[in-house]
């Protein structure tokens, strides 16, 4: 009896050092990220790989809501601090040039413009896959560095979704 008591101490002891240092276990809700995650995909998202690398264009994040951080957000990082961006008709370009966005097939492309801007200093410009019902960036602004905790790893449920998010 002894024996399973410490087990299971440390078992709890592990698991939490996982979920509050390694990954959480989080789940999508709503459509923006379509077809890449879909309304209420299960996923782990990875809470060390901004802590110990850097955020990158295409990253799948989770951030707090910019106007209410008891909410969290899933969306693809766009552009990265100091970065020129401007979209004409659903086109993104960042510093110019246009980015190939694979993950964003054509029935999910809108046709809203932004005027060129420069991402501010510690911020990051997010966008769902799902362009044409996606709240981003468009319309809450870039996001604060600080607001991001996690990077999107690993779809576990339902299970023929399962798989690394790309």
């Amino acid at each position: 009896m002894h024996s399973w008591l410490r087990d299971l101490v440390v078992s709890v002891a592990v698991s939490t050092f996982i979920i509050i240092f390694l990954y959480q276990p989080v789940r999508v809700e709503g459509t923006s990220m379509l077809p890449m995650l879909e309304d209420q995909d299960r996923l782990f998202i990875n809470k060390l790989a901004y802590r110990v690398g850097e955020i990158q264009r295409g990253d799948v994040v989770v951030f707090l809501y910019p106007h209410d951080h008891q909410k969290s957000y899933i969306k693809r990082v766009i552009a990265l601090p100091g970065d020129d961006l401007k979209i004409e008709h659903g086109h993104v370009f960042v510093n110019g040039k246009e980015l190939v966005e694979k993950y964003v097939p054509p029935r999910f492309e809108d046709d809203r413009s932004l005027p060129e801007t420069r991402v501010p200093a510690h911020e990051y410009f997010v966008m769902g896959d799902h362009r044409s019902i996606s709240s981003d960036s468009r319309d809450f602004g870039p996001v604060d560095r600080d607001l991001i905790y996690g990077k999107a790893a690993f779809v576990y449920w339902p299970m023929e979704q399962v798989g690394v998010v790309r």
